[in-house]
């Protein structure tokens, strides 16, 4: 959940790290901290608050002086040639300066900052305590530092895998000692952790874009892995200390896809970067003329001839696009299919195993709930698939097969183009399957072939389309208390994840329900302030929708529908309505997301806020 990042090399390292630091701030910003060591000293600054806390205080706002003792000392502290920085998002003690990272051990000579939680660090810190060590924070992470005190004989690396031995959970974090002044130690255990290797320097980060504008040059660590970095390179060993071969690999994205673009936020361009997320998904899988091309997933046809139920597990917005997927897989493919949200998954005690083919849907690939639901399913038999936006993530390994989405960077924490890129893998996944199966015709194949290689032109003339229309019904609406989505069907994941989006980045209360659902309760929350958004696309029940819409009406709600172009009967049901191209009915969901994405980006702004980095949410969640 926090972002972390290391430097040991040639060059002055303060302004690395706080650039590394600004690059993963969609990682968590609520604290962030820096360690620097030069001539046997550790300097720590830390700050309450996002970057621009951390920037002040220790001089980098514009050069202006600052009168803070603990920041003069760093400032003008000798160059320090090697430093961690982090930036947190709280789970273990309050948002303070004391919790904040780097944490030191109880003579300030080992630093370290961590990524996720440590789940025994009750028994350790009382363990501990009764050694004499003395503790300064409230979190979790401290309990590392104190551990690699009590374990370091001379050798950080020997003491950081013996600490490592010692916890449990899920965590990646990177260690620095005073008298080791030319080497870091990091470790990882389901956290992502990326080591970068420069020309006589060498990054360590929690992902690339911190030390992506310096080099492209990567290794990749696993479970249970120790790396030792320093101005030479890398060293990786596992927990019983063996040496470890790793490859080096090249990064190809372009810095530029890490900034804005030229858009007001992150979001924005990612929004508008859509069709492009979904032509890199689909593109080289589509055959000519027809058909689908998933041989990258390795499944042998005997293996999937023996799959007799598909369960999705997943979270949040992946949740969404799972919901969309078992309309396409059941429809098209004619497999049953269970949803579960990952977090409930293995509390009780599913039925699964052999036979069973699970899907796990997961952005960063890092998500801890939904891994955790993978790896159950695969421990009782079942085969494991998983959709992922990111090469190399902990998903990767737990999973029999992976389908990537290839989506590219995504900063904006509310996930816009990492959506429709999992709506479109499994659109792809259901078709795949059906052909397997023999469920669908060749005609209708080729239909859906042409439907899918025309996504990424209709997504782009949605966006543009659609764009002043959202922004009028926005203005009208921004100052509004409370908004109510409806949908049927396959408009019920749309309404799912358009109420989740304006939740997430403008702070209004919304609600989501099956539409049919609402004379069971929700009804009552209507008057005429309420505004309704209704996901009417063209669906086997739109009649039903329409029934649905009437009923809002006439209690004075202001409808708002999400409409296939040139239905009537949706316009003269509602007070305005967002107009989507035709394409085949599963397909729609993937268009008709694109204006309540435009909806809750405008409201938010409308507001003033943040839609990059709401409050008390952070993109990667790799905690419980």
């Amino acid at each position: 959940m926090c972002g972390i990042v290391g430097y040991v090399g040639h060059r002055p390292c303060r302004d690395l790290l706080v650039a590394g630091l600004e690059k993963l701030e969609y990682r968590g910003y609520d604290s962030a901290g820096i360690s620097l060591l030069a001539d046997g000293e550790v300097d720590t600054v830390r700050a309450v608050g996002n970057l621009a806390n951390l920037r002040a205080a220790i001089g980098l706002d514009g050069d202006r002086p600052v009168s803070d003792s603990t920041t003069a000392v760093a400032v003008q502290a000798p160059p320090a040639t090697i430093g961690l920085g982090h930036t947190r998002w709280a789970t273990h003690g309050r948002v303070t300066e004391a919790n904040a990272h780097p944490h030191a051990d109880c003579d300030g000579e080992v630093q370290i900052v961590l990524n996720g939680i440590v789940e025994n660090h009750s028994d350790l810190r009382r363990e501990l305590a009764a050694a004499g060590h003395r503790f300064s924070s409230e979190t979790d992470a401290e309990i590392v530092a104190h551990l690699i005190e009590r374990e370091y004989e001379g050798d950080l690396t020997d003491a950081v895998r013996a600490a490592f031995g010692a916890l449990r959970g899920h965590y990646a974090f990177v260690a620095l000692h005073a008298e080791h002044p030319d080497e870091l130690v990091a470790a990882r255990q389901e956290c992502p952790l990326i080591v970068g290797l420069g020309d006589q320097e060498t990054f360590v980060a929690s992902a690339i874009p911190a030390f992506l504008a310096e080099t492209r040059r990567v290794l990749g660590l696993k479970n249970g892995e120790i790396v030792t970095v320093d101005g030479e390179g890398a060293r990786i060993v596992d927990v019983d200390g063996r040496l470890v071969e790793r490859e080096v690999e090249e990064v190809t994205w372009d810095e530029e896809a890490a900034e804005k673009g030229g858009y007001a936020t992150f979001m924005l361009k990612e929004i508008h970067e859509q069709p492009d997320a979904v032509a890199e998904t689909i593109t080289d899988r589509l055959g000519a003329p027809r058909g689908v091309d998933l041989s990258e997933l390795e499944l042998s046809d005997e293996r999937l001839a023996g799959v007799r139920r598909i369960v999705i597990v997943a979270c949040g917005t992946s949740y969404h696009a799972g919901l969309v997927g078992r309309y396409a897989i059941e429809t098209w493919a004619r497999i049953p299919v269970e949803m579960d949200i990952a977090s409930e998954y293995r509390y009780r005690d599913p039925v699964v195993g052999e036979g069973d083919l699970v899907i796990g849907i997961t952005q960063s690939g890092e998500t801890a709930d939904t891994l955790a639901a993978m790896r159950l399913a695969r421990d009782r038999g079942a085969t494991v698939l998983t959709v992922t936006n990111v090469m190399g993530s902990q998903a990767t390994r737990d999973a029999d097969a992976v389908l990537y989405t290839r989506a590219g960077i995504e900063v904006g924490v509310a996930a816009t183009k990492t959506f429709v890129s999992q709506v479109a893998a499994m659109f792809l996944l259901g078709l795949w399957l059906a052909e397997k199966r023999g469920t669908l015709t060749d005609d209708r194949v080729a239909e859906l072939t042409a439907e899918l290689r025309a996504l990424p032109t209709r997504i782009g003339d949605t966006i543009i389309a659609s764009d002043e229309r959202v922004r009028a019904i926005a203005r009208r609406h921004a100052d509004q208390r409370f908004f109510l989505y409806l949908g049927r069907h396959i408009g019920l994941p749309v309404a799912l994840e358009g109420a989740l989006k304006l939740k997430e980045i403008s702070y209004i209360p919304a609600d989501a329900y099956a539409a049919g659902e609402m004379k069971h309760g929700p009804i009552a929350l209507l008057d005429d302030s309420t505004p309704v958004v209704c996901v009417a696309t063209d669906s086997p029940i739109l009649d039903k929708m329409l029934s649905n819409i009437a009923e809002v009406r006439v209690r004075g709600a202001d409808v708002i529908s999400i409409a296939t172009q040139d239905r009537d009967a949706v316009a003269e049901a509602s007070d305005e309505v967002l107009w989507i191209p035709p394409t085949d009915w599963i397909l729609q969901p993937i268009l008709a997301v694109l204006p309540l994405q435009l909806l809750a980006y405008h409201v938010a702004r409308l507001n003033g806020l943040n839609v990059d980095q709401p409050r008390n949410l952070a993109k990667t969640v790799t905690v419980e």
